[in-house]
């Protein structure tokens, strides 16, 4: 099978000899090489992971093709605690969030949807802006690089899984992301990734309506409660209030507070 056939669903069946030869064709596709290929347990199966460098950046092969994104609401039950939190920490501090959990989530998560997205190199680190947006889009294909896509983006980070987090539905609802150092975000993804991992950061995608892992710290600093902290590294949590205000005349000069994920094209 070559590599432009290559898909996520495809991917997930290769045993690890071929996966290891895939990861060399991309590796061969970019001028790169491939530093590891490992095989880990994820939903349920083996799952494979390859990291290839090109020109002193690491990235992941993310497989593509049909894939389901987004967040379905209607599966999903909060528990007794994560309704405790949203009631007596967000609710009670009158900012303004809509009294039923589940419409708030409606109101900041992306719907779930069937999408095609490209196999695509995903750096494993975000990378610092150090201009405005408009111009990020030129800086980066100067390089060979772009911007990843929020359907892009959503697949990296949640590989198949379909729950509220990348790690899943439940989180530390004790502490903060910021306080819980040892927390589940604090681990890379299946696919190597360093995603998701910071309320404080904030990662730009190429619809300006979209920020995904982190909201720069607005709900710590705001005091929105635990949960709601910690839904802003809901991995379909596209922070629009975020974007709004990033994107509007207040928010021109803090764009060297963000982040963007290079993505690395195979075609």
């Amino acid at each position: 099978m070559p590599l432009a056939d290559l898909t996520f669903h495809r991917w997930r069946a290769l045993d690890h000899h071929a996966a290891n030869r895939h990861a060399h064709e991309a590796a061969r596709k970019v001028g790169g090489r491939v530093v590891e290929v490992r095989t880990v347990t994820h939903l349920g199966a083996a799952f494979h992971s390859a990291v290839i460098d090109q020109g002193g950046r690491q990235f992941a092969l993310v497989p593509g093709g049909d894939v389901t994104v987004g967040f379905d609401l209607d599966r999903w039950q909060p528990t007794p605690e994560q309704l405790e939190s949203y009631q007596t920490e967000t609710l009670a501090g009158g900012f303004g969030f809509a009294t039923d959990l589940r419409d708030h989530l409606a109101e900041v998560l992306s719907p779930l949807r069937t999408v095609t997205v490209p196999t695509v190199l995903v750096a494993l680190e975000p990378e610092a802006f150090t201009t405005a947006f408009a111009n990020m889009p030129a800086l980066l294909a100067e390089r060979g690089l772009r911007l990843s896509s929020p359907d892009e983006w959503e697949h990296a980070c949640a590989a198949g899984a379909g729950t509220l987090f990348r790690w899943g539905d439940q989180c530390p609802l004790d502490r903060s992301p910021y306080e819980a150092p040892d927390g589940p975000q604090r681990q890379r993804n299946v696919l190597g990734l360093r995603i998701a991992y910071d309320t404080y950061q904030a990662e730009l995608t190429s619809d300006p309506s979209a920020v995904h892992g982190g909201d720069g710290g607005e709900a710590e600093c705001g005091g929105y409660g635990t949960l709601v902290t910690w839904l802003a590294l809901a991995t379909a949590n596209r922070n629009p209030a975020m974007s709004e205000f990033l994107h509007g005349d207040d928010g021109e000069s803090m764009y060297e507070d963000f982040s963007a994920r290079p993505v690395l094209d195979l075609n």
